[in-house]
């Protein structure tokens, strides 16, 4: 009996050994991958997948009358994706349409104006050649008799006869003159209605077209081939000029990583640089890049209220710098990953 438990230490005896010496091949392989990863890579797990995500807002308010998609459906450009119901912006429009009709309406009644005043002008002016002529006569013939009467060859009723008739042409030519000035007063007043109704006819047209605008803009539709996220609205809810109906994301506009290393260790970056990258989405599975920027400030410059270490007790701290990395491989993989997840990401050191 002693010599069979003797025989079964030896084993565990040996059997641990065997083991205790695969655990330290293992610890060996361990600390050699990791020694040769520090000195082959700069790594950082502060790093996540981004995308153009882009809120789809509504420019006008209204009911929403109807929605065409779902979450996470693929869209293409110009895909309708809301409908605001649209019946007020018509009627704004159809009543801005009859007010730039009225106005250019306006136009033509004062075009016709100053042509009949522009005829009566004409009329005038001929008319005032003629009183003209006839004053020119008569006082000719005030002259002639004029010299008569001196001569005592004419009577005197015949002369004040004759200098009646030249005030009456005097006054006829006069008069001509008055009402040819207050037609062209009249054209100037008809020109200066006209330059105001040409401007009301512009003024109504923008009315319209913001109106016409206005009316298109309840036709929500998808700015470029993408995939809709979160959906924010329901059939029949209120919206505001503005309001975040959904989030597109823009599937043309690529995926890309946004790693933040330490200040301590881009030393040695830049543009070009290969880079591996792995993601907790999909353990084991690799994905190739390369450094296609890197930020001219820290991250923490880009926050609303960047740190002052001019003011109370200063604690050193190491900063950390965001490095866009362009994804190189085939669009097919780069699809698998979704805006926001997480991911590891290690720089060939060079």
């Amino acid at each position: 009996m002693d010599h069979k438990n003797h025989k079964t230490d030896k084993i565990v005896i040996a059997g641990t050994k065997i083991i205790g010496i695969i655990m330290a091949c293992g610890l060996i392989v361990w600390g050699t991958s990791l020694l040769f990863a520090m000195f082959k890579y700069e790594e950082t797990n502060d790093a996540q997948v981004e995308e153009y995500v882009n809120p789809v807002n509504a420019k006008v308010g209204g009911y929403i009358s109807k929605i065409y998609f779902q979450e996470n459906q693929e869209v293409n450009a110009g895909d309708t994706l809301v409908l605001i119901d649209n019946s007020e912006y018509n009627i704004q429009k159809e009543e801005s349409a009859a007010a730039l009709e009225n106005a250019k309406s306006q136009i033509g009644i004062l075009e016709a104006n100053e042509q009949t005043l522009r005829s009566n002008a004409e009329v005038s002016k001929s008319q005032i050649d003629a009183a003209r002529a006839k004053m020119n006569r008569q006082q000719a013939e005030f002259q002639r008799y004029k010299n008569l009467l001196e001569q005592e060859s004419v009577t005197q009723q015949h002369f004040d006869n004759v200098k009646t008739a030249l005030d009456i042409a005097t006054s006829e030519y006069q008069t001509m003159l008055n009402t040819h000035k207050v037609s062209l007063s009249k054209i100037n007043d008809v020109k200066a209605q006209k330059i105001s109704a040409l401007t009301e006819v512009k003024r109504r047209q923008y009315v319209w077209s913001r109106n016409e605008l206005e009316s298109g803009y309840t036709v929500i539709t998808a700015p470029y081939k993408g995939r809709v996220g979160k959906k924010n609205i329901q059939e029949g809810q209120l919206v505001q000029p503005g309001q975040t109906m959904t989030f597109i994301l823009n599937e043309e506009g690529g995926k890309w990583i946004v790693a933040n290393f330490k200040e301590t260790q881009i030393g040695t970056f830049k543009a070009g640089q290969k880079a591996s990258i792995t993601v907790d989405a999909f353990p084991g599975q690799k994905f190739n890049g390369e450094i296609e920027s890197i930020s001219p400030a820290t991250g923490s410059r880009y926050s609303l209220l960047p740190p002052d270490n001019a003011t109370g007790n200063f604690v050193k701290i190491i900063q950390r710098i965001p490095i866009r990395i362009r994804l190189t491989d085939q669009r097919l993989k780069i699809s698998m990953l979704s805006a926001g997840m997480n991911a590891n990401v290690y720089i060939d050191k060079e």
